[in-house]
Parts: C-alpha cells; structure tokens; sequence
C-alpha cells in the first residue's frame, strides 16, 4: 500500500501521527499542486490519499485520470472539493475524520480583535520605530451579527456575549428559539447587515449561499463596521467587498478564505486598504493536525481491514 499526503504545508503530517503502524510507503506533498496533469503525475502511483480540507479539488476528470486510487481520506467530515458522485461511480472509498471544534472561533476572534484594535498596523509601526496612531474600536455595548448560528457561529456568538456585545444572527431557517438558546436574538438579513458594528459570517458553502453577502448587503452597512469571513471565500462576492474597501463604505474587513486558494500573488486583496488576512488558518492548530492526521491512520488501517470507517461515501 503507498499512501500520499497531499498540502502538508508545514511538513508536521508524519510527525501528527503513528503512520508506521500501516506498514505502507507514506509520502507527504508539501507543495501544492494545482495542476491536474502535474497532480495525476505524482499521484499515479498511489492507492491511497489523504487530502487536507480542500485545498486540493477531486473531480470527476481527476478520478478517471487515476484508475489505481481506491481510498480518499479527508481531514474533516465534508468536503465541498470532492465530487462525491464521481468518486462513487469510480470506485473510490471517501472517508473523513474529526476535527478541533474550537480553531475556527478562536481564529474568527483573533481577526476580530486584529481588526478593532489596529494590531496589524501598530506592529508594523513599533518595529519601524514609531509609536501610537490609531484609536481602537471598543467591543463592549456593540453589535456583533452572526451570519449562520451553526456549531461554529454559535462558539463566535459566545465569546461576542462575554465581550459584553449584543448578539444578533441570520440563517435562511433559523427559528427565533434556536438562535435565543444561543443568546443571540434572530433578525432579518437585511437588520442584521444594517444594525452590526461586527459581521462574522460563519454559512455553509452551497449553490445558494455563493454571494450570499454581496453589494447589496455591504451597501447596508455601517461605514464604521467590519466584515470578518472564516467560512468560505465565494459566500462573499470579493469583487463587490473591494470597492466597499477601496470606498470605505465599511471599516474594514478580515479573512481567511478566498475564491482561489493560496491566494494569487498578484490578487487586489493582498494590497486592499484596512484588511488583515490570514491563509486559511481556521482549523490549522496542533490539536487538530493531531486528529486530523490520528482518524486518517485509523481510516487507512480500517479499510485495509475491510472495514472502512467514517465512510462518506
């Protein structure tokens, strides 16, 4: 059995986990490879591979171009990256594996923070010798809008209530009792866009929720509140958010997730005024690589043993 590890970025996989009870050939990418001719190059001679979240896509073309691969393991129990069908009708056995439920919030929260206090720019101002510029942002008495009131949104919801902020979220279903269980009050897209000092947007990514916030919604906006974005990057419409930067429609915004990931070097966000970005930290921390990367040897093992687990297809 040869297994592949593919985005091993920080080149921490081998050392997350006890790969050598596999007895298999393990090699870890640490580059990555957007290129489908390149990928199926160097994953030809694999049976197995393990994919981090999604920043590698398996289409239905990468599928056929490798008839050898019989198990894809990702990190995380859904995948938007992986055509599912295709997987099934070529064979392939998909299995997923736990996480670090707390990454995300924690990560939404160090942007917020970065954001309302200028942490960025004031860093960068003391390493050049100077001192003191900005005024900060105070998050007491505030208005943070959750955008989505999940399992994640409700953690960020939270720690916006122990800041001493009102709480107010939206979802396309979410039901008055729901979000008042959560301590958020449940409000109309359109109030919670106009009435948030914070907007964290924490939705699924499907069909329907592609430019969910949108110019319409930035228009809304105070021109004092800030955007943060820790879920998926095409939720919300990157053109339109430029010009809300650039026009300083709204105070600002952090993100972590992008339409194109890594993010181009040439890309207008990396030079956007009033931003803080990070490279989809959201589930990077030790605890979770150690999960990530413990469940896909279990996953491996058990499908060798014919008795696949956290199977999702």
């Amino acid at each position: 059995m040869r297994v592949a590890i593919l985005d091993d970025y920080q080149r921490v996989a081998l050392s997350s986990a006890d790969w050598a009870s596999l007895g298999a050939e393990v090699v870890p990418f640490h580059g990555h490879i957007p290129d489908t001719a390149d990928l199926v190059a160097e994953l030809r001679p694999f049976d197995v591979v393990v994919a981090m979240r999604e920043r590698t896509p398996f289409t239905a073309e990468r599928f056929r171009l490798l008839p050898d691969l019989r198990l894809l393991v990702t990190t995380g129990m859904r995948n938007a990256s992986i055509d599912m069908a295709a997987a099934a009708a070529a064979g392939v056995t998909v299995c997923g594996t736990g996480g670090s439920g707390g990454a995300t919030p924690e990560l939404t929260w160090a942007l917020i923070l970065s954001l309302v206090r200028h942490v960025p720019d004031e860093d960068r101002r003391i390493r050049e010798g100077g001192w003191q510029q900005t005024i900060g942002f105070g998050l007491e008495g505030r208005t943070l809008g959750v955008v989505g009131l999940g399992n994640i949104g409700r953690r960020v919801a939270a720690i916006g209530r122990a800041f001493g902020m009102e709480v107010l979220a939206w979802s396309q279903n979410l039901k008055a009792s729901a979000a008042a269980g959560a301590g958020a009050v449940a409000v109309s897209k359109e109030e919670l866009f106009d009435s948030s000092d914070v907007i964290t947007v924490h939705y699924k990514l499907s069909d329907r929720s592609v430019g969910l916030v949108g110019e319409r919604e930035l228009g809304l906006m105070k021109p004092t509140a800030y955007l943060v974005n820790t879920s998926r990057g095409p939720i919300v419409d990157s053109d339109a958010l430029l010009e809300a930067l650039r026009s300083g429609a709204i105070a600002g915004a952090g993100l972590d997730v992008y339409d194109e990931e890594p993010l181009p070097g040439g890309h207008p966000l990396r030079m956007a005024p009033r931003t803080v970005l990070t490279p989809h930290l959201g589930y990077v921390t030790d605890d979770g690589y150690r999960t990530f990367y413990g469940h896909a040897v279990e996953d491996i093992a058990a499908f060798a043993a014919g008795r696949s687990i956290r199977v999702l297809t």
